[in-house]
């Protein structure tokens, strides 16, 4: 008999990391259209703006890990996502280049450390047996927030204005916080004994991993600021369709891609992950209609659906009990530097390149990471897994 897996606690936690991720995907499509034809940035600055919050993400990444694992989960949680839903103040006074990546750099500090409690809160409250599956469960609630935050956003944003959408963020962000509240952990005392030290800030034997994960993150960091862009470059009425088809995908893949993982494919899920989503990407940037732009959207989706599970299973089942904190800091501290490098690096090639060459590349570095995985990270994680 399967254990159970949909509890109180891990439905609240689902609850609200999705209201939270809500409020973070409508600014994510909408920033580098604001920027472009609001304020006149140049496109290849685009890229700076958006990054300064995933290199916010990475400087608190693993001092988030370390306070989870030695302090109250739910009190990280509560704070940094109240903190999160006010910094959505700062961007009505945003009128310049720096004010933006000041804003964005503190919204980044936060979403760090909330993001760290809510997936080691879900960790904690899912049975050992079905834990690929209950972490893929809990990343659809984010999918289905990519999906409907930037389809929502985009529509605001052209019916309306930058504003109006500020204050819809702030609703779903303060909805968030509330939802955070009724979570219930296990009370524990601080650890005292638990230094401020390089391994307890990041999962050492997870190195090559980590340096592998950077070649297909770069590529998802791609997506989210310049999709809308491109899609206005090829006429589609409502970019955000393509949201509403890799949400998709995620959510599908999530539905079989966890139960795999939890029987012991985790390689061959990561590999076929991969190679789905570099396929999916070059269609992306070589055929320009309505069916292609929808279709690679709906296969990046299943191949990311499949991978991020499966990756972050990875540092989970090499690290202790106790260092689950650090495990899935370490996993999204990669998640965030492969981010910040797709957008600062994707919006200098979009400036001098173009949007299809950009995507070209992401398929390209995709390729190389099935090749780093299969013969470093798969050897790695046979060598140092303890599950």
């Amino acid at each position: 008999m399967k254990a159970p897996l949909w509890n109180k606690n891990f439905i609240q936690v689902s609850l609200a990391n999705f209201l939270m991720a809500c409020s973070f995907n409508l600014l994510m499509p909408t920033i580098p259209l604001y920027i472009t034809e609001q304020l006149h940035v140049e496109q290849t600055k685009t890229g700076i703006v958006l990054a300064s919050y995933a290199i916010a993400l990475m400087l608190t990444r693993p001092f988030s890990g370390y306070l989870v694992d030695v302090f109250s989960k739910k009190k990280i949680l509560v704070i940094c996502f109240a903190l999160y839903t006010l910094t959505f103040g700062g961007y009505f006074f945003a009128t310049s280049v720096l004010l933006f990546v000041i804003v964005r750099f503190f919204h980044g500090l936060w979403w760090g450390g909330g993001t760290v409690a809510s997936s080691t809160i879900a960790v904690d409250v899912l049975p050992a047996s079905r834990r690929a599956e209950g972490i893929g469960y809990f990343g659809t609630f984010n999918n289905v927030a990519m999906a409907v935050g930037p389809f929502i956003a985009i529509y605001i944003y052209q019916a309306y204005n930058f504003h109006v959408l500020l204050w819809c963020a702030i609703s779903m962000g303060t909805l968030g916080t509330i939802a955070g509240l009724f979570i219930t952990t296990r009370k524990r005392k601080p650890i005292e004994h638990k230094k401020i030290a390089l391994q307890n800030l990041f999962l050492l034997n997870s190195w090559p991993i980590f340096l592998n994960q950077l070649f297909p993150t770069f590529a998802w960091g791609t997506i989210g600021p310049f999709v809308a862009q491109y899609g206005k470059q090829l006429s589609v009425p409502n970019a955000g369709i393509f949201f509403i088809f890799w949400a998709g995908g995620i959510i599908m893949s999530r539905i079989f891609s966890g139960k795999f993982v939890d029987r012991g494919y985790i390689h061959t899920v990561n590999i076929a992950a991969m190679f789905t989503v570099a396929a999916s990407f070059l269609v992306f940037a070589l055929f320009h209609n309505i069916i292609a732009f929808c279709a690679s959207g709906l296969f990046i989706g299943v191949g990311y659906g499949m991978m991020f599970p499966a990756m972050q299973t990875l540092y989970i089942n090499m690290s202790r009990p106790d260092q689950r904190g650090t495990a899935n800091s370490t996993y999204l501290l990669g998640f965030d530097l492969g981010l910040a490098l797709g957008m600062l690096i994707g919006g200098v090639i979009t400036g001098l390149l173009g949007f299809s060459q950009l995507y070209i590349v992401s398929a390209t570095l995709c390729v190389l990471g099935i090749i780093c995985y299969w013969f470093i990270s798969r050897r790695v994680y046979n060598k140092y897994k303890m599950v």
